[in-house]
């Protein structure tokens, strides 16, 4: 029998050992491992970019609403052919506050206060009825606090300081609108002084954190007074809210007006001031320290010690379990159109 004879480089046509086989799945491994982890840490980066974005854009919306608001608290500007008289009661160069009844009287609801704030919750936030048509009769809630701040505030409102109604008509912060004040003005007729009729808007905002059984995120809230009793959301997944109040001293004129220092609403109301009267006491505030706490709409950190943050009052916060990021951002505004 004839036996057949290999090639030289048959031997070469043989399959891969064991040992090249395990070689090359384990490099294979690798690889994948790799590519998958490569995979994981940019979608984890993406998540946490998307989600530092989401909450720049709320704080952003959030501190530009309470920021427009403050800057127009205390609105009331002079008025053409009005009575001018350093008795603030006599006078008529600016449209009347609440309580003034020296000359004839109409329907008043311009609060003594330009803003007014609570180290909490008003009292009688989410109360109907005519307490909420003006801030003097507001208090706050009694105890410590243990949620955000709140703020209020008033000035004269038109179709160019705020956004109109579909009729052209000034609104309140949710967009309701406002009911007209008709008042019987002193004015300057000639040489002398005649009493004529003059109508006029007046916004009161109020501002503070919540939450509803429909929105359960906690959301920076308004509660207007126009045509709509209802609270609304403005912005979402905003924790916290924290004022602090600049404050001048007691004989401070126009224009040596400087901020003493800033203080908590509780400390507002506490101040030392001739007469000790509310309206006089926020009357010092000039300047209003805002600070939000956004957090992130669903865990994106990996673990509690990444969840940790600086609050308002520069304190670490390490209590957060829910892989939430959080973030504070702070500004701070002028009360342009206070009058001392």
């Amino acid at each position: 029998m004839t036996r057949q004879r290999l090639s030289r480089g048959a031997h070469y046509i043989h399959g891969f050992s064991l040992i090249e086989l395990m070689v090359a799945l384990t490099i294979g491994l690798i690889i994948a491992v790799a590519a998958m982890s490569a995979y994981l840490g940019a979608a984890g980066a993406s998540r946490m970019a998307e989600a530092q974005g989401r909450m720049n854009e709320d704080a952003q919306a959030a501190l530009a609403i309470l920021t427009q608001q403050l800057r127009m608290a205390g609105n009331n500007p002079d008025r053409a052919n009005r009575v001018d008289d350093p008795n603030p009661a006599l006078s008529s160069r600016r449209n009347p506050v609440y309580g003034v009844t020296s000359f004839p009287t109409g329907t008043f609801t311009t609060s003594y206060f330009i803003i007014r704030g609570c180290d909490g919750q008003f009292k009688n936030l989410k109360t109907a009825g005519t307490t909420l048509d003006t801030l003097d009769p507001s208090t706050c809630a009694s105890g410590t606090p243990t949620v955000a701040d709140s703020i209020a505030v008033n000035y004269e409102a038109d179709q160019y300081n705020t956004v109109p109604s579909a009729g052209g008509l000034p609104t309140d912060c949710l967009g309701n609108t406002l009911s007209t004040i008709t008042a019987s003005i002193p004015t300057v007729v000639g040489a002398g002084t005649s009493t004529n009729a003059v109508t006029y808007t007046v916004a009161d905002n109020r501002f503070y954190i919540g939450t509803t059984t429909a929105i359960v995120s906690p959301s920076l809230y308004c509660k207007g007074n126009g045509g709509g009793a209802t609270a609304q959301p403005l912005v979402e997944n905003v924790e916290d809210l924290q004022f602090l109040y600049g404050t001048v001293s007691t004989g401070t004129t126009a224009t040596t007006a400087t901020v003493a220092g800033y203080l908590r609403a509780d400390e507002v109301a506490s101040l030392a001031t001739t007469p000790a009267d509310d309206p006089t006491r926020w009357g010092k505030v000039m300047s209003v320290r805002v600070c939000i706490v956004v957090r992130s709409e669903n865990p994106v950190v990996t673990d509690a010690a990444s969840a940790q943050y600086l609050k308002c009052d520069g304190t670490v916060d390490t209590s957060q379990t829910d892989l939430r990021l959080r973030r504070a951002y702070a500004t701070t505004v002028v009360l342009r159109n206070r009058r001392l």
